[in-house]
């Protein structure tokens, strides 16, 4: 059995999942906020004024006025009222406002741990390293924001896509220093099959991105045949060829398929590849079997129901359980590869 983990160990172990838990739920609120077409109703940047909400009804109304002057209310949202200018507000204000809480909540405490030694110089540098990587990522968050305020009132899949892969690495980043503080060990190096399954499985939430910033979610939506066409007849008809990949609605969807029905088939391989290696992670391996399977069913119904924002968000959430799963899964066996007597993986 492993030893237990000193006090100070064991609050910053608390304090990292914490953390991960946050930024699970600030992604996943960002995609609320992206299918409910919310992320263009606060346009400007205010880091710290920004936190403060409306507090009247002039205040109110001058919002309102400030979010007439951009594309999105004149050229989709005439209509709306006060009322429903709010209602969108309230998601965006509080997808930032997450961000802010989520900041304070790894700064305060790194400060803390640093100062009283609950740290290694190293660990605190790395830590402070992820910050800062935070504070890109609202920069990031920003800038692609700025992408719908300008004719167009959609943001640039390009930096959609960016937004949400820098928040992947920030928590994957954090799940590695979880995974360091539950089993002091250091891992070993991810086996190249880990790596394969991995990149593929980024590749997909990168795919997933396009799809989403080009709306392609709501074409071709029968499965498994593309307007009764296993090859969609729009394919690769953009000039140049990078383009098609990313911005042609058959393309990106027929490529997101193909990695989908791809990983379906890999996961449950490489969940038994796992547990046959190492039989301590056969749980683990079961559940990244069973997940990869909910996942790709989400994925269909998302499509076949044009993307509600349940489904949605459902699909996203798997996305990201999977990605996350599949990681801890590949450190663990890392380290189980090299120690094929050890306890310490056990499920």
């Amino acid at each position: 059995m492993s030893k237990p983990h000193p006090p100070a160990q064991t609050s910053v172990e608390i304090w990292l999942w914490v953390l991960v838990g946050l930024l699970f739920a600030m992604i996943l609120l960002g995609g609320v906020t992206r299918l409910t077409h919310s992320g263009l109703s606060i346009v400007e940047w205010k880091p710290l004024m920004g936190a403060i909400p409306p507090l009247n009804e002039a205040d109110w109304q001058a919002l309102f006025e400030r979010y007439q002057a951009f594309p999105e209310y004149q050229q989709i949202n005439s209509n709306m009222t006060l009322a429903g200018f709010q209602a969108i507000f309230y998601l965006e204000y509080f997808h930032r406002l997450l961000g802010r809480m989520i900041g304070l909540a790894f700064l305060l405490p790194l400060l803390y741990f640093t100062f009283k030694k609950s740290l290694i110089v190293q660990a605190s540098l790395k830590l402070g390293g992820i910050f800062l990587l935070g504070g890109l990522q609202g920069a990031m968050g920003w800038y692609m924001v700025q992408s719908g305020l300008v004719d167009i009132p959609r943001v640039s899949p390009y930096r959609l896509t960016v937004h949400l892969l820098l928040a992947l690495l920030i928590l994957g980043l954090l799940l590695r220093q979880c995974f360091l503080y539950r089993y002091p060990q250091a891992p070993g190096k991810l086996h190249p099959f880990s790596k394969v399954v991995l990149a593929l499985l980024v590749l997909m939430i990168a795919l997933g991105g396009f799809v989403a910033g080009n709306k392609a979610g709501l074409a071709f939506n029968t499965f498994p045949l593309m307007h009764g066409r296993l090859i969609p007849a729009d394919l690769y008809t953009l000039q140049p060829w990078w383009r098609d990949c990313f911005e042609n609605l058959a393309t990106v969807q027929f490529h997101h398929r193909l990695l989908g029905w791809l990983l379906v088939c890999l996961l449950p391989v490489y969940a038994l590849w796992l547990s046959k290696r190492a039989p301590v992670l056969r749980r683990s391996a079961i559940l990244l079997a069973s997940l990869t399977l909910l996942q790709f069913s989400l994925g269909v119904l998302a499509l076949l129901y044009k993307v509600p924002v349940s489904l949605g968000v459902a699909h996203q959430a798997g996305a990201v359980l999977l990605l996350g799963l599949t990681l801890w899964v590949s450190m663990s066996f890392s380290v189980r590869a090299d120690r094929p007597h050890a306890e310490t993986f056990s499920n």
